[in-house]
């Protein structure tokens, strides 16, 4: 890869201002000053510095947010903070994006990258991947929602969902909390599917996306690259 290339696409600075960092001999390979942005270099064996700091070649970058309620998942939006905008230029060169939506009111484990990739995979319908939620709703659900939502709810536009794992945390007349595994994405699926049983959503949250959990001591808002175990299981979906 070239070494301007290499150094503007890691955030240290647009072409232009690379140009003047190698012109004021700012950049090193192998420990020799290079002016040059055209010099190639291997993005894997060559030591390049950048001000004395050492430049790591990262492909693609993953990141786990713990999204905060009142921002939507979007690149951009003219009227909402998305969670672009909770991103620091650190790591927002990468042109990351949301991979899948969470609803504005809705918290919890939101992944994004800028690998097209793994997101067509953990997003495609024929993957079955599976999505954790945690609610809360405004009724007494039992045992027959939970048989309802095993062989397939029924939505407001007549789509029958794939089979839904429903388990009661805590359930009274007033309110309930559950644990929901469905197996799809639909547009408000699980708001529309307890809407279906007569029965409120009054907070979601997502807990898991196939393999990969949200780390409870994120706070709400915060975000932190994957580590490696996480981003192997979330390729090859093991323990899904």
């Amino acid at each position: 890869m070239r070494l301007d290339k290499l150094l503007s696409n890691m955030g240290k600075g647009s072409r232009n201002e690379m140009r003047d960092a190698l012109k004021f001999g700012q950049v090193k390979v192998n420990g020799c000053v290079v002016k040059s942005g055209k010099l190639k270099v291997d993005v894997v064996t060559d030591e390049v510095l950048f001000q004395g700091q050492k430049v790591t070649y990262q492909k693609h970058i993953y990141l786990m947010m713990n999204k905060p309620q009142g921002v939507i998942s979007a690149t951009e939006d003219h009227h909402h903070k998305t969670v672009i905008d909770l991103l620091q230029e650190d790591v927002n060169f990468y042109n990351v994006f949301p991979v899948g939506r969470l609803d504005m009111d809705t918290e919890g484990l939101l992944l994004l990258t800028d690998d097209g990739e793994l997101a067509h995979n953990l997003l495609s319908p024929k993957k079955h991947v599976p999505k954790l939620y945690f609610a809360k709703i405004d009724a007494k659900v039992t045992d027959l929602d939970v048989q309802k939502f095993k062989e397939g709810i029924t939505i407001d536009d007549g789509y029958q969902c794939k089979p839904a794992e429903l388990h009661i945390l805590s359930s009274n007349e007033s309110e309930s909390e559950i644990e929901l595994v469905i197996y799809e994405g639909k547009f408000h699926q699980v708001k529309r599917m307890f809407e279906a049983v007569e029965k409120k959503v009054t907070f979601l949250k997502r807990m898991k996306m196939g393999t990969l959990k949200l780390d409870e001591n994120l706070p709400k808002g915060a975000y932190r690259e994957l580590t490696q175990e996480e981003l192997e299981g979330l390729v090859s979906g093991k323990g899904e």
